[in-house]
């Protein structure tokens, strides 16, 4: 191959990989930042006598392995409900202070709320992928439950969520990683996470023009070598399932409520199907909400974003109901 020509392959695989980068780490937005009259039933004007908060928890070695921990006021039950919420913000940026809202209203419904931080994808460290962050999330959760009960909350089931990463990582605790949780995943909800990864999906970055993009994106992704070959020849797909929610769903999985939008160009939309699918083929209790004229943070339905907020309070009255 000539200099010239491999020094421009190079670049393209450059170029897909920083596309992505951009694109994705722009996305934390995940959080109730519509001020439609409607968003008011899924917030609260928050003040002590609600519960506490307890801040920068350690989990772990690393520096970002903390996570924050809203307890409602009233400790004297039996048992309590647990919420986690897992921040967006591509997998590179994002902070469990930035869904403060939404830990507030989950604790103010009377759940214990936490918001988990994990170690971002630095250009310096390229040791970090989904799959090591998910591996996070999965050592925080024993470390919540006895937290919590060093507060006065047995913490008897829980739910997931997240939006975009967060979604991702959500997906892979509650269909991967939730029979060894230390206590049951009872649902999981979710926005615009990326499930699954093939190719042909990822059309958006040039993954389906350019083998060399796709294996290099990938594996920054995964945190495995993935090669050129692995890509033409499709072993990529299974190299891939570790970090893939969608591959992980089968008939035992947790009761979902998802959206996506229809326009979205930071998780290809095209991704979504292959979550739809896996749920209804294993009749999993799931709702999907797909947004038409919305891209990455369901924008521009609003009808759409509230059916699913309505839903979410549905699935958790129904499947972690609040004790009185």
């Amino acid at each position: 191959m000539k200099k010239e020509e491999k020094k421009g392959k190079v670049m393209f695989i450059l170029i897909c990989i920083l596309v992505f980068i951009i694109s994705f780490a722009g996305s934390a937005i995940f959080k109730m930042t519509h001020k439609g009259e409607w968003t008011k039933k899924f917030s609260v004007k928050w003040n002590n006598n609600m519960g506490t908060i307890y801040k920068d928890i350690s989990y772990g070695g690393k520096e970002s392995n903390k996570f924050d921990m809203y307890a409602p006021k009233d400790n004297s039950k039996k048992s309590h409900g647990l919420v986690v919420y897992i921040h967006a913000g591509g997998f590179r940026t994002g902070d469990k202070a930035d869904d403060a809202e939404m830990l507030k209203w989950l604790c103010s419904k009377g759940y214990v709320a936490v918001g988990i931080n994990y170690t971002l994808q630095r250009n310096d460290d390229p040791s970090t992928s989904i799959y090591s962050q998910s591996m996070e999330i999965k050592e925080s959760i024993p470390v919540i439950v006895e937290e919590a009960k060093k507060h006065g909350y047995n913490l008897d089931k829980m739910a997931i969520s997240g939006g975009s990463a967060g979604g991702t990582l959500a997906m892979l605790y509650a269909y991967r990683d939730a029979k060894t949780s230390p206590i049951p995943v009872k649902m999981m909800f979710e926005m615009v996470g990326p499930s699954s990864f093939f190719t042909k999906d990822w059309d958006i970055y040039g993954l389906d023009k350019s083998s060399e993009a796709a294996a290099g994106l990938f594996s920054v992704m995964s945190g495995s070598k993935i090669t050129k070959d692995m890509i033409e020849s499709g072993e990529y797909v299974q190299a891939m399932k570790p970090v893939s929610g969608y591959a992980w769903v089968n008939k035992n999985s947790v009761p979902s409520v998802i959206a996506y939008g229809a326009k979205d160009k930071v998780c290809p939309f095209k991704t979504s199907a292959h979550l739809v699918n896996a749920l209804k083929e294993n009749n999993v209790d799931y709702k999907y909400f797909e947004a038409p004229h919305s891209g990455h943070g369901i924008q521009n339905d609003d009808k759409v974003f509230e059916e699913y907020m309505d839903t979410v309070v549905n699935y958790l009255d129904k499947y972690i109901p609040v004790k009185k």
